[in-house]
């Protein structure tokens, strides 16, 4: 995957996460996306059972907030599924 393609593809991404009630995405770097999130560490718990091992952490020193991975397309379409069914 070239650097081009990781950055529409974290544009796109960050961009439908920010449709799911209850999901904020903040300002990130690199290849994970931080989103603000209520009871960050049962979110996390759930979609990396579901999909991943990994998909998704909760960054010490944040409150309210868990970092997701910006993978594939297809991949990150799962995740917002996952989320969406989760914050339902």
């Amino acid at each position: 995957m070239s650097v081009d393609f990781t950055c529409d593809e974290k544009d796109r991404f960050s961009s439908r996460l920010a449709t799911i009630p209850g999901i904020r995405p903040l300002p990130s770097v690199g290849d994970w996306i931080l989103l603000e999130v209520t009871k960050p560490q049962e979110i996390a718990r759930k979609v990396n059972r579901r999909l991943e091992p990994g998909i998704m952490s909760v960054p010490r020193g944040m409150e309210g907030a868990v970092r997701v991975h910006v993978g594939d397309p297809k991949v990150n379409e799962q995740v917002i599924r996952t989320l969406r069914d989760l914050v339902a």
